[in-house]
């Protein structure tokens, strides 16, 4: 092979290619460094730029260089076939296949038609796949070369994106075209692209003449600017324009370089002979070019005539045909007749008996009008297609059951289904709404059903419609039957926890009515529904009661395969604060949701960490997973689930000292909600608000803000974040005066027992009755509450109690108490990122007389407290804000100023920050004491 160098000096002519010097010069630096580490290439262009040949002079050096090359391509006839690509990329590699780990065979082995068994989740296809590769990149360094990927199978996609994005410790590489402006479900955000750009005139006139010597100089110009430096024209159109049919191709004729060769293709395949043309429809349709299955259906004699007009090649060593260009399959289709494409899909179909999936696909493509045999194979295949992560491939694959089916009835349900699973999981495009139309104008008694009415009300929500509405026509449908419903049956499940989710978007007293009106017409719910029922609603009269079903259910996640579950329980774990007991399984239902799977669930599992990530103090990983949360949802689910995340984004931000941002995302959820009617997100937009305005010290805002939630002294039902801003609410209520609210506050506190709801809560009750009460007991119940190794899980809360009591020791003149809760919450404020907690808390500490090293006093000594006003003030805090912070009035914080300003030698408040940067400095870079 030649080198680099050599590439560059000789310029045009390499390898056999024309003027594809710099291209295969960064081949030659791409499969070398691929030794080393694994290394990954898109290459775009337009039909017929040249990049299947530079993919497969890429094959053919790797080749020389003792490398492994595994090669696919897509196919416009396959791409509703899951694992097709990754099928054609992995079979040479079936003897090792079987030498990978059980689990791990199993599912490549049933991912790739090799054998049965239950379908295997699209992340452990992703991983077997990836381990199958890197055992055998032990061995030889491994190409992959993947062409026209537009084409490819969103699964085999997925998983191509999987090991693209881990080759780097690997010798792997990856390399894969595309056409330019075409889609595909390959993911190749953040990874390299190389353009294929026309060839020069100077390179054409070089292949033209190589090609075609001799020719007329007329014709060789109407060549090159015809071709406009496409390679596969140039070659192409040279014998059209000689031939006698020149007259049809003048320049002046406008018709689309592609449909000029398509065209072209088509007349050379008519001259072939009929069997011939018969066995490449086969092989178009067959997808992989599999020479096992081609030879299973038709004598291969019959390639010769089309090798001859090189229309195809035949690799022996792969035994695989590979046309020479897509064009060709369009053209092949193109010229034959129905009966021939019908007889082609059904000795395809004869021949993958053993392949379930590909298998009914060609039969229901072979099957002239109605059948309910291939109908009902059809269905039965969707879900097993969702559950390996393709919902494009489920939903076709429901809908091409509906055309087959024989019966309006059928016809009608099975539209109805593809429509559900589709909303179901998300991510399924824009028709969904079409299929429930048609189903109700073939059969409207069969698309009146509750699993019409569920999908009706979840496209509701996806296009932005009427929640209201949406819980109207669902509650309708599940109160028409006479006799009630059975909770085992899957449609009234779907149905029910869809109702139990508009709901909760609702959150209002009428909507919540609707819903328990429902429920009384099941009978036997499942244990997911009957937990999320008593908990969900209203988590402070009915959650504490229902805490043993939850640990129940909590115990059977381990190792649960039904994500859709998974995603229910975690509804309902939220709200007795268990979502640690769920991170693993929302881990993996993540991945699931990244490497292909239900966009929806996806959203679910995001929701969930963030939501623990911020009561934990996982701050940074919260909010990235807050903005990947809100990035799909604006691009593959749906603009309503946008609002959780801009939620925990606010929250975050609050917590921060983002005060702006906190506000801003508030505001947007405000606006958002409000004219939609999704109480839920006005409702929660309250409590970010509460935090931005404790993180400024406005204590008289916070405490409107937590009351708006829910006022002081009552814990609203179906309110449900009223408990995330008890404490708030007391604190604000003590700092602003209140104290006869604070004190109802706790006592419905109390009343409610929400102690009993969960660890955290108890937590919280102790920290406020200590606040509120402040006797022996309440002081001594938190310390001990305090000491649990479970209060330092709740990390922002138990800092925030801790904080607050020390405010309130000091005041109790126990500054050596106060000072242990400090030290304790400064570390947890610090590992957060909680910059307003974090500099109140360094300020109590000097309150407490606490130094990190010698302090430099200003020349005349201030009072404990005085410097603690001086801090305050020289930070931008009001009068009205220090008081509320020490609980003491504006008018004593003013009279404090008075004395302050001579002892520094000041005159006005704007000198502060000048007189107490000595003793700033001091503490900020001085030793603990």
């Amino acid at each position: 092979m030649l080198s680099s160098e050599s590439c560059v000096d000789r310029g045009i002519v390499v390898g056999g290619l024309f003027g594809r010097s710099a291209e295969l010069a960064q081949i030659e630096r791409f499969l070398e460094s691929i030794r080393s580490r694994g290394d990954i290439w898109m290459l775009r262009g337009d039909a017929g730029i040249g990049k299947s040949a530079i993919l497969a002079a890429t094959g053919d050096v790797a080749a020389d260089k003792g490398m492994r090359v595994l090669r696919a391509s897509g196919s416009e006839f396959e791409a509703a076939i899951s694992y097709s690509i990754l099928h054609q990329l992995l079979l040479p590699l079936r003897a090792e296949i079987e030498r990978l780990p059980p689990g791990l065979r199993d599912a490549l082995t049933v991912a790739l038609g090799l054998g049965p068994g239950p379908a295997p989740a699209a992340l452990l296809v992703c991983n077997a796949a990836l381990s199958l590769l890197a055992a055998a990149a032990k061995q030889a360094p491994i190409v992959l070369l993947v062409d026209d990927v537009q084409w490819a199978d969103r699964p085999s996609a997925v998983a191509l994106g999987f090991i693209a994005r881990r080759v780097e410790l690997s010798p792997i590489g990856v390399v894969v075209s595309s056409r330019t402006g075409t889609a595909s479900h390959l993911d190749w955000r953040g990874l390299a692209e190389l353009e294929t750009l026309p060839l020069t005139r100077e390179a054409s006139g070089q292949l033209v003449d190589a090609r075609f010597p001799g020719l007329p100089p007329h014709i060789r110009q109407s060549l090159l600017d015809l071709a406009q430096g496409n390679p596969l024209a140039l070659v192409e159109l040279a014998g059209t324009l000689m031939g006698s049919a020149a007259h049809d191709w003048e320049p002046t004729v406008v018709v689309p370089l592609t449909e000029r060769l398509e065209q072209l293709y088509s007349r050379r395949i008519a001259e072939l002979p009929h069997d011939t043309r018969c066995l490449l429809l086969i092989a178009t349709f067959e997808g992989h070019g599999d020479l096992r299955v081609l030879r299973a259906i038709t004598d291969l004699a019959h390639l010769a005539p089309a090798e001859r007009a090189q229309l195809l090649t035949v690799d022996d060593a792969a035994a695989r045909v590979t046309f020479r260009h897509p064009l060709i399959k369009s053209a092949v289709v193109a010229s034959a007749t129905h009966e021939e494409r019908r007889l082609a899909h059904l000795a395809i179909a004869d021949a993958l008996a053993g392949d379930q999936e590909r298998y009914v696909w060609h039969l229901a493509a072979a099957t002239d009008g109605p059948d309910e045999t291939v109908a009902a194979l059809l269905e039965q295949s969707a879900p097993v297609i969702l559950q390996r992560g393709d919902v494009l491939g489920a939903v076709a694959a429901m809908a091409r059951a509906a055309e087959m089916s024989a019966t309006r009835e059928n016809r009608a349900r099975r539209m109805v289904e593809a429509a559900y699973l589709g909303a179901e999981a998300g991510g399924a495009g824009n028709d969904l709404d079409m299929l429930l139309a048609d189903a109700r104008a073939v059969s409207p008694d069969s698309a009146d059903s509750l699993r019409a009415a569920t999908a009706a009300a979840l496209l509701m929500l996806d296009g932005d419609g009427d929640l209201h509405a949406a819980i109207r026509l669902l509650g309708g449908a599940v109160e028409i039957g006479d006799h009630g419903w059975r909770g085992d049956d899957p449609a009234v499940e779907a149905a029910m926890q869809t109702l139990l989710q508009l709901c909760w978007y609702a959150s209002d007293p009428e909507s919540w009515t609707v819903y328990q009106r429902a429920l009384s017409r099941l009978t036997d719910p499942s244990d997911v529904l009957a937990v999320g029922s008593a908990i969900i609603p209203d988590p402070v009269r009915t959650g504490a009661a229902a805490r043993p079903a939850l640990d129940a259910l909590l115990a059977t996640l381990t190792g649960e395969k039904d994500f859709g579950r998974v995603m229910r329980i975690g509804f309902a774990a939220f709200y007795l604060d268990r979502l640690g007991d769920i991170r693993d399984s929302s881990w993996r239902v993540l991945q699931y949701g990244r490497e292909g799977g239900a966009p929806r669930l996806q959203v679910g599992a995001l929701m969930y960490l963030c939501l623990d990530d911020y009561a934990t103090g996982r701050w940074e990983e919260g909010r990235r997973l807050a903005e990947e949360g809100q990035q799909l949802c604006s691009t593959r689910v749906s603009q309503f689930l946008i609002f959780s995340f801009l939620y925990c984004r606010a929250l975050l931000a609050a917590g921060r000292g983002d005060v702006g941002e906190a506000f801003e995302l508030a505001d947007e959820m405000t606006r958002w909600a409000q004219p939609r009617g999704v109480g839920i997100a006005m409702t929660i937009a309250y409590h970010p608000r509460v935090l931005a305005a404790a993180a400024q010290g406005d204590y008289e805002s916070a405490y409107r803000y937590a009351s708006a939630i829910s006022p002081a002294g009552v814990l609203a039902p179906y309110v449900q974040v009223a408990t995330s801003v008890m404490f708030d609410l007391v604190e604000a209520a003590l700092r602003t005066g209140r104290t006869a609210e604070a004190r109802a506050h706790a006592d419905a506190m109390r009343a409610a027992d929400v102690a009993a709801i969960s660890p955290r809560m108890a937590l919280i009750q102790c920290g406020v009755d200590a606040l509120v009460l402040g006797d022996d007991a309440a002081v001594a119940r938190l310390e001990e509450a305090l000491a649990e190794p479970s209060a330092e899980r709740w990390l922002f809360d138990a800092s925030r109690i801790r904080l607050a009591f020390a405010e309130s020791l000091r005041r109790r003149r126990a500054p050596s108490a106060a000072r242990a809760h400090l030290l304790n919450a400064r570390i947890g404020f610090a590992a957060m990122g909680a910059e307003p907690w974090l500099a109140r808390t360094v300020h109590e500490l000097r309150a407490t007389g606490y130094r990190r090293g010698p302090a430099h006093r200003p020349p005349v000594a201030l009072t404990a407290q005085e410097l603690e006003i001086a801090d305050l003030a020289a930070g931008g805090l009001t009068n009205k804000q220090i008081a509320e912070r020490l609980y003491i009035s504006h008018r004593t914080v003013s009279a404090h100023l008075h004395r302050i300003y001579p002892k520094l030698g000041i005159t006005t408040r704007a000198g502060l920050r000048d007189a107490l940067a000595g003793q700033e400095s001091t503490d900020r870079h001085g030793s603990d004491g």
